[in-house]
């Protein structure tokens, strides 16, 4: 018999285990917004924002996967700032909305999909790996470790999860986080 076991997420301890504990609290409020709610409702854009539940979720995952992407193999996650066209604004606008045939099961088991593979991911990738970042006016930095950039999806995650407690709130009153 192997002595040696695979790290899974459950079994990890230490900065690996907290950065996953963290991100794992901040999916669990996002995905609980959507408890309960119908497909049009999740589609609603309740305040005067174009944020709506599901497209909060889809553009979620879309970022996670793209971060998780780029700390395998250092390919941009968007392209720079400067080069994008309307077709790729019109492309990520399409991550906020429900589309037709967009469902709360569908966003919801992507979205787990996209986070059970980055729970893997983590248990063994080098943390203090760098990568150049795309040429954009958010980013201070030239680069960022694979660290860095599991602690901007915890933040990412978080403020998403605080805007979609808001519209849930705009929807039928239920406050998913307090």
């Amino acid at each position: 018999m192997n002595d040696t076991a695979i790290a899974t997420p459950a079994t990890l301890t230490g900065e690996r285990a907290a950065l996953l504990k963290a991100l794992g609290m901040a999916r669990f409020f996002l995905r609980n917004t959507l408890d309960g709610l119908t497909d049009e409702q999740a589609g609603a854009r309740s305040t005067v924002s174009e944020l709506c539940l599901g497209g909060l979720i889809k553009h979620v995952a879309s970022c996670e996967e793209g971060w998780v992407n780029f700390v395998l193999d250092g390919s941009k996650i968007m392209k720079d700032f400067e080069d994008m066209t309307e077709a790729d604004y019109a492309a990520r606008d399409a991550d906020f909305r429900m589309l037709p045939g967009d469902t709360v099961e569908s966003v919801l088991a992507r979205y787990a999909a996209v986070a059970a593979r980055t729970d893997e991911i983590v248990a063994t990738v080098d943390l203090d790996r760098s990568w150049p970042l795309p040429k954009a006016p958010w980013f201070q930095e030239e680069s960022w470790t694979t660290r860095e950039v599991l602690l901007h999806l915890i933040a990412e995650t978080t403020q998403h999860s605080g805007h979609a407690d808001i519209i849930r709130e705009a929807i039928d009153g239920r406050k998913s986080m307090g």
